[in-house]
């Protein structure tokens, strides 16, 4: 089985545009999430999966500079364009990640997609459940269950949100949340990058810990938070937009 993690990214967020390409520590947002999902173990290729605007030609150079891969599609239909990304690559797994989330632990996306391998599931995700801080978000399923969600919906929402009909309709397919194991509160916090305030948590956590240890992963970034509470306060009013 040929797993793939798929990047959505494109410069046009509405509430701050161009924030996949916005520097940390000198390079841009994506290049960094590049650079940590390329320690994860158990995939086999990246594929960034952006649009088809002029406007994304920028995303398609990050991705050749840091040599993986990039397929562009529909700015709107989402899904379409993360499936026409793993056909791209010829993969049979699907991992699903967003490029705002420079964050993310290797560690974890493996934890997941080992979960999905030992269980019987059509999708297997962090983020059903808060109990992860938003922005280690995780999704894994096969290539062919989203070709078959592609059939089903024509439902603009559930062609942005690539998997949201999957995880709405337990009915229907077989459905697995893993768990931190922390207590509620840390599902509480947010790593994201959709505001100027999350990008100066995430600049201000990555000048901290990154200069002495470029692989650090989730636990670290806890226990800096412990150490320094100010610096949850940073983005502790941004509030995360409904779905519907």
């Amino acid at each position: 089985m040929t797993t793939a993690i798929t990047i959505e990214a494109r410069v046009g967020s509405t509430r701050l545009p161009g924030k996949v390409l916005l520097p940390i520590l000198g390079k841009p947002m994506l290049a960094r999430m590049i650079e940590r999902l390329g320690r994860v173990e158990r995939s086999d290729r990246i594929v960034v999966a952006t649009t088809e605007s002029p406007a994304d030609d920028p995303i398609v150079a990050v991705a050749a500079a840091e040599g993986v891969e990039c397929h562009r599609g529909s700015e709107d239909d989402v899904l379409g364009r993360v499936l026409g990304a793993a056909l791209f690559v010829g993969a049979d797994l699907i991992v699903e990640t967003t490029a705002d989330c420079p964050l993310i632990d290797p560690e974890v996306v493996d934890q997941v997609i080992a979960a999905f391998h030992a269980n019987r599931v059509d999708y297997c995700a962090n983020v059903l459940e808060p109990t992860y801080p938003r922005g280690l978000d995780v999704q894994v399923f096969p290539t062919a269950i989203l070709s078959k969600v592609a059939e089903l919906t024509d439902d603009p929402v559930d062609r942005e949100h690539v998997s949201l009909y999957i995880y709405q309709h337990p009915e229907r397919f077989r459905i697995l949340n893993v768990a931190s194991g922390y207590p509620a509160p840390i599902g509480a916090l947010r790593w994201t990058v959709d505001t100027t305030e999350d990008l100066a948590l995430v600049t201000a956590i990555y000048e901290e810990l990154y200069p002495g240890r470029p692989d650090f992963g989730w636990k670290d970034v806890l226990a800096l938070l412990g150490r320094r509470p100010e610096l949850t306060a940073i983005n502790q009013q941004v509030r995360q937009k409904a779905v519907r």
